[in-house]
Order: structure tokens, then C-alpha cells, then sequence
């Protein structure tokens, strides 16, 4: 379990789903304390979670072991400059901020800073993320530990090397929206073919949900289970040929490249603004 007094500067939903996850795992309330911008987001997490939340993003960096920052990527140079003077080699950082590299961060505050650089996706709400998580030249493998143990209780991890991450955005960290899309138009499928919308939405979530779960347990390869369900002449096979003629691979891949190419694309303009 971690045991680190640990401070989240921004509170939106990432943030709230991490918070709600060290809760669970049994960190202990009165050591997480989060930061927000006004007075009715302050007492309404407080509310929620019987943690400390501030509105001054600086004393509670000084306050913390562990500084994890929340916020927009947009929203960072100021916060990274204003926090500057309250980060010393003694305190971790974990940055969930997307496509903002760990050098970009280090410039801001100060050669020899802590750093884990992390790309979760919006599963992690549901305890269902994956994470991908890089280490900086000068975090320690306890701060990847830590950096981990946090993720692992929203989800699953896995530890990459930096120049992977972008990868990463692009496949897991968008990945949700393509999946999405996908339950939406298996719905709409259904309703054409004369489900209602409820019936139809519903069974197209949970279709995709207990494949992939079906997947992860049996740690099978997807083609061996795609073969499982489709038998001579069947109805699956018939919609496989269809969905192969109408490039659904290919597509899905390109689209994998395309966000991987945004990615670095960001981050990149990122670093020419350091």
C-alpha cells in the first residue's frame, strides 16, 4: 500500500477516479489533499471524500511527498511556475498530463527533479484504465513503485519507455473513443435490423465488454476467439466478411497511427515552448 502524503493539483475526473481508487486501497484520507479554483468545488469534494482540499496550489505542494499534476496541459506552464519554488529532490511528481514530456517538465522545475510521466484513459473512472507510465532520469524504481501502486488501484499498468508513450496516447489513451464508436454504431445496427434502441445499446456495451474480458482471462490470441465463434457458412463469418471488405482493420490501424502521430506532434510543440 502506499504511504506517502500525496497532493492533487486539479480535481477533475482523472484526479477524482485516483482519489476514489488510494481510498479504496486504504490510504489513509487525511494524507491526500487535492487543489481547485473556487469555493463550491473545494466543499464539494470535501464532501465526497473527507479529504483536505486547498485553493493555494503552492502550500500544498510544500506539504506533499507525492505532487501529481491534473491539470490541462494548457493549464501547466502556469501551474509548473508557480510551484516552482515548492518542489525540492525530496518530492515525487507524477504528471498525467497528456502529451507533455518529462523534459519539459524538468525545465520548469529545476534540473533534478522526480518524474513519472503517465498516460491513463478514462476507464480508470470505473476502475477498469490502463496506464502506461515512463520514469525520468532521476526518479527513483520506489517512485515508479509508487507512481505504479496509484494506477493499479484504478485499473492496470504497464511501464514503458518515454518515446513509447506517444504510442500509447495514440492506441489505450484515445482507444475509448474508437471503442464508443463502435458500441454506437453496433446499436444503430440493432435498431435497423429491429431491436429497440435500449435492447440494442445494451447488448452491443456488454458484448464488447465480456469479449474483452474473455480475452484477458484466457490470455488467448483475439484470432483464436474470433475463430471459437465463427462455424462453416454461419452468420459470423458472413459479418466478418463483411466488416474485412469494408477495411475495419486497416482503418482501426490508421487511426492508431494518425493519434500516435498527434501525440508527438504535441508534445513536440510542447518542448519548442520550454
Amino acid at each position: 500500500m502506499i504511504d506517502r502524503r500525496i497532493t492533487f493539483l486539479g480535481a477533475g475526473n482523472m484526479a477524482n477516479a485516483i482519489i476514489r481508487g488510494l481510498i479504496r486501497a486504504g490510504l489513509p484520507k487525511e494524507k491526500i489533499t487535492a487543489t481547485v479554483r473556487r469555493e463550491d468545488k473545494k466543499a464539494e469534494l470535501e464532501a465526497a471524500y473527507g479529504i483536505r482540499v486547498g485553493l493555494d496550489n503552492v502550500e500544498a505542494a510544500k506539504e506533499a511527498e507525492v505532487v501529481v499534476l491534473c491539470v490541462k496541459p494548457q493549464a501547466l506552464d502556469k501551474v509548473l511556475t508557480q510551484i516552482a519554488s515548492a518542489i525540492d529532490h525530496s518530492k515525487l511528481i507524477v504528471s498525467v498530463a497528456a502529451g507533455v514530456p518529462i523534459a519539459a517538465i524538468e525545465r520548469r522545475l529545476g534540473a533534478g527533479a522526480r518524474i513519472v510521466r503517465t498516460m491513463p484513459n478514462t476507464p480508470c473512472l470505473v476502475g477498469l484504465g490502463a496506464t502506461a507510465l515512463s520514469s525520468g532520469e532521476h526518479a527513483t524504481p520506489e517512485d515508479l513503485q509508487i507512481a505504479t501502486a496509484m494506477f493499479d488501484s484504478v485499473g492496470m499498468t504497464t511501464v514503458v519507455d518515454e518515446y513509447q508513450l506517444d504510442a500509447v496516447t495514440g492506441l489505450s489513451g484515445s482507444g475509448p473513443a474508437y471503442i464508443f464508436l463502435i458500441i454506437e454504431a453496433l446499436s444503430d445496427a440493432g435498431v435497423k435490423v429491429g431491436l429497440s434502441r435500449h435492447q440494442s445499446l445494451k447488448l452491443a456495451a456488454q458484448t464488447v465488454l465480456g469479449s474483452a474480458k474473455l480475452q484477458i482471462e484466457t490470455n488467448q490470441h483475439p484470432g483464436q476467439l474470433k475463430d471459437q465463434v465463427t462455424s462453416p457458412g454461419g452468420t459470423a463469418i458472413a459479418g466478418l466478411h463483411t466488416l474485412e471488405a469494408g477495411g475495419l482493420r486497416t482503418t482501426l490501424i490508421d487511426a492508431v497511427e494518425a493519434a500516435t502521430n498527434r501525440a508527438r506532434e504535441l508534445g513536440e510543440a510542447f518542448l519548442l515552448k520550454s
